[in-house]
């Protein structure tokens, strides 16, 4: 029998017996969880067997400048762990007979532009919509998220002009935090009723998350909850989240209430098993093959259990809960630390429950052991027909190239200046991406295009 089973059995045996095993496992989970101190932020950890929570610990301090300590019933911030709690409510308007995850997304935003292919409400609920990320074309622009307070209308405005996907809708998997902005747009205009009061109607309150809401409004007191930090050259400043912007992330929560959430997949209270069905399978691109990713979620085995799971990142906190069906456990792990390490520690609680995989394993692949092949030489009359103003009208900036000798920059407004390393005759790699500057048929310097993993070939042309 694997250890999850021998630990429930242990703990519904006799007293001594079942205090030894809890100690042995609460010694374990606090060695995961040891570098968080009363000098630091830290981690709240549940844990739930059966649908009985068995662990619900705290480490560290939830507010550094007032010496308040986390406790299992402070309240974090979850990042984008929160796209299944949209992806529920979305569903939830489609079992109602309110719209079908296979609409267009047009029919319900219209200022989404018209690309000339189908692209529907599911594309966006699994990263195959081909969406440009909104926040990493602002951050491409010089504001980034976390640097100026953005709403959902910033988002539409942003999503308006883009001219072009990443790629045609189900062909590519790229994730993108726009599509579910958006849908949680449409659940605010198909409802008639704002998002967040949607999701406590119909998903917070039904299941008892007293502790649970949306990030609707970052200027509203939430009693409990932990401020977040970065750390920065070895002391911790405070890196809070100051947007309204919600959906994609912005849920604020507990681990027991991620644990009640997570029991919902098992004994559906909010939904029915055919929805629950619907969020947990795996979707498809368009030429049949499987993705890795549900409505929402992602669906990867750890250490040979199968996982449904998510991770989280806003600010300085961060977010990890796991679901393992077939063993009939969850876990949840909340940070308000940037190096809080919530995916790892999640994972090695995890593991330690399941038993029997060695420590680290399905962590992480190894590192590339190849080095990178040296940029090919350049000379300086090639370099320099790369300089001038390129613009975007999708990003509304302009990115100004300098070459000085065989060295090249991007200036950005108000005073960025974007150091670029060369990695072929006519690309670049820098902070914002890969930059490809690209010519036209006589060889003139027409255009850069700026890659990352959320945008793909965004143009800036050449003034």
């Amino acid at each position: 029998m694997r250890l999850l089973t021998a630990l429930v059995t242990a703990s519904l045996s006799a007293a001594p017996a079942a205090q030894s095993v809890a100690t042995e496992r609460d010694v374990a989970v606090d060695q995961i969880f040891a570098a968080w101190t009363s000098s630091t932020p830290g981690c709240a950890v549940g844990v739930a067997v059966a649908g009985k929570t068995v662990l619900l610990k705290a480490y560290g301090m939830a507010d550094l400048d007032h010496d308040v300590r986390n406790t299992p019933d402070t309240i974090f911030e979850g990042g984008s762990l929160a796209k299944q709690f949209t992806a529920m409510a979305v569903a939830l308007l489609a079992h109602d007979g309110k719209l079908s995850l296979d609409d267009p997304v047009r029919k319900y935003v219209p200022e989404l532009p018209d690309y000339g292919k189908p692209l529907t409400i599911r594309h966006m609920l699994n990263h195959t919509s081909g969406l440009r990320d909104w926040g990493s074309v602002a951050s491409i622009a010089g504001w980034p998220r976390t640097t100026r307070e953005y709403t959902h209308a910033h988002v539409l405005d942003i999503v308006s002009r883009q001219k072009s996907l990443n790629f045609d809708p189900g062909m590519k998997w790229s994730y993108s935090n726009t599509g579910f902005n958006l849908s949680a747009i449409i659940v605010a205009r198909v409802s008639g009723m704002p998002f967040a009061q949607f999701s406590k109607q119909r998903i917070f309150d039904p299941l008892g998350m007293k502790h649970t809401s949306w990030r609707d409004d970052h200027t509203r007191i939430v009693k409990n909850r932990a401020v977040a930090y970065s750390l920065d050259g070895g002391d911790y400043k405070i890196e809070m989240p100051f947007e309204n912007v919600h959906g994609n992330g912005g849920i604020l929560t507990t681990v027991g209430d991620l644990l009640t959430w997570n029991e919902n997949f098992v004994t559906p209270k909010v939904g029915n098993p055919k929805l629950i069905a619907e969020m947990t399978n795996v979707g498809h691109f368009n030429d049949g093959k499987p993705l890795s990713y549900g409505l929402g979620l992602f669906v990867v085995p750890l250490g040979g259990s199968p996982n449904v799971y998510h991770s989280g990142s806003t600010a300085g906190y961060r977010a990890h809960l796991n679901r393992f069906p077939e063993d009939h456990l969850s876990v949840a792990v909340l940070c308000n630390g940037s190096n809080g390490g919530a995916t790892l520690s999640a994972n090695l609680v995890s593991l330690s429950f399941l038993g029997g995989v060695p420590p680290g394993e399905g962590m992480a692949p190894p590192a590339d052991p190849r080095e990178p092949p040296p940029p090919p030489p350049a000379g300086s009359t090639q370099l320099t027909s790369l300089a001038g103003d390129y613009w975007s009208d999708e990003a509304e900036t302009t990115l100004t190239v300098v070459v000085s000798g065989n060295e090249v920059s991007l200036r950005r407004r108000p005073d960025a200046v974007i150091n670029l390393t060369r990695t072929g005759p006519d690309t670049f790699r820098g902070s914002i991406g890969m930059i490809t500057f690209i010519r036209s048929g006589s060889g003139a310097v027409e255009a850069l295009s700026v890659n990352q993993d959320r945008v793909w070939d965004l143009r800036f042309t050449k003034r």
